[in-house]
């Protein structure tokens, strides 16, 4: 099956003048109010932007930055997982699971639950079925249109004062 990427909008961030949630959302503004699902990568989530989206009914999933407001790990739960466990907060609508696999994966999520799915792959050295957590999943499936645009525009490069 062939899958296509495309991208809808777009503003050069340069981090002067607006906050980087503002440039979001106002790249996102024709898409608000509208019960959309928004899959974003961790330069741009934060638990503050996820409320907002919920405010404007808009649900968001994808991997999270440790700084950008998900709860602290008082015990240490999250680095004392073994590969494939998960554990998770939630507050109201919004949840951060992290899952293990080579190293912890913090995602946030208003769409998915903290289920571990089969991949429908295995394991090279131990033949086991791989099992991720389904935010995990489904991130990486409707993230990969985007992940080619990015490649596409690496081939660009921007020069000059803009």
């Amino acid at each position: 099956m062939r899958q296509l990427g495309y991208m809808c909008n777009m503003e050069i961030y340069s981090a002067e003048g607006k906050k980087l949630e503002d440039t979001v959302l106002s790249l996102l503004d024709r898409n608000l109010d509208q019960n959309h699902h928004i899959y974003q990568d961790s330069f741009y989530n934060g638990v503050r932007l996820a409320q907002t989206f919920l405010d404007r009914n808009v649900s968001v999933c994808g991997t999270v930055r440790a700084n950008r407001g998900i709860p602290r790990d008082p015990e240490g739960e999250g680095k004392r997982l073994n590969k494939v466990q998960s554990l998770f907060w939630r507050k109201g609508d919004v949840m951060v699971p992290v899952w293990k696999d080579k190293r912890l994966v913090e995602m946030i999520s208003m769409i998915y639950d903290a289920t571990i799915v089969n991949t429908g792959r295995k394991d090279r050295k131990t033949s086991m079925e791989i099992k991720k957590s389904n935010a995990v999943v489904q991130y990486s499936k409707f993230m990969k249109g985007i992940y080619r645009v990015d490649q596409y525009l690496s081939y660009h490069s921007v020069q000059g004062n803009l």
